[in-house]
């Protein structure tokens, strides 16, 4: 019988604040060995065979503190969670589901970039039976089909009809800064998205005045436009949060040729 070895390579962390869902699911997943070795796969398909951007822990982890971040923002603005309006489970199932949904929206990559939202669901599906196994089966039943919908529904064109699933999406496309965008971009592929990812200095996550949530965006060069409104905006709008977020980006270097000051949809 094989040993089993827990994982000392690739560790997430997540403001847990007290949720003790959270803290089973990461301690699970933390040391599960499947897991980390299906990031592992995926950044070999993303990063050695395409070419392309970091899909695996580092952009999970991400994605992961910026939909848990968005759902304890939300919720103490007084919104309720879809978990919360339609099976009656507190917030902190929404907390769990935003989460899962982070670390396994990508999954699919390990298989095909193409329809890898669909994909990433018959793993994601399996892995949940596993990670989820401290909770009920009726509690775990509602939180892995909220976790699976977010998954699909976090691609340009989805549909999200719960909360928690469109803060998944908008998460996603808040990992845009230069860091980013270094492996292709180094590697001389050298077109509007790389150099587009390239412009974006800093994202900035505050309590908004009018909304909610508001977005500051800082970039080094007009060319973030792209990021802003082909990437951004697209998976804002339809998201079923965009009423909860406000969005400004400013170009803040010297040697710019300013085509604009500021930027706000």
């Amino acid at each position: 019988m094989t040993q089993k070895k827990t994982n000392t390579n690739i560790l997430i962390h997540i403001p847990i604040e007290g949720n003790e869902l959270l803290e089973k699911a990461l301690t699970s997943i933390n040391n599960n060995i499947e897991i980390v070795t299906l990031w592992k796969v995926i950044n070999v398909n993303a990063i050695k065979r395409l070419g392309i951007a970091d899909h695996g822990p580092i952009h999970s982890q991400i994605v992961s503190n910026i939909a848990v971040k968005f759902t304890r923002m939300l919720v103490n603005k007084g919104i309720k969670m879809s978990v919360t309006e339609n099976f009656d489970l507190p917030d902190k199932y929404a907390q769990l589901i935003v989460l899962l949904a982070s670390l396994f929206h990508d999954l699919g990559l390990s298989v095909n970039r193409g329809e890898h939202e669909e994909f990433g669901l018959f793993l994601a599906n399996n892995l949940m039976h596993q990670i989820l196994n401290f909770l009920p089966t009726d509690e775990k039943t509602i939180v892995t089909s909220e976790v699976l919908h977010a998954i699909i529904s976090h691609r340009s064109d989805g549909k999200p009809v719960t909360i928690e699933a469109g803060i998944v999406r908008v998460s996603d496309a808040l990992d845009m800064s230069k860091g980013r965008s270094r492996i292709p971009y180094e590697s001389g592929k050298i077109n509007i998205h790389s150099v587009s990812a390239a412009a974006i200095e800093n994202v900035e996550i505050t309590e908004g005045k009018e909304k909610p949530i508001q977005l500051n965006i800082t970039m080094n060069n007009s060319a973030g436009l792209f990021q802003l409104d082909e990437l951004l905006k697209k998976k804002i709008i339809g998201s079923g949060i965009e009423k909860y977020i406000s969005v400004r980006a400013f170009i803040n270097q010297k040697t710019e040729k300013r085509l604009l000051d500021e930027y706000i949809f």
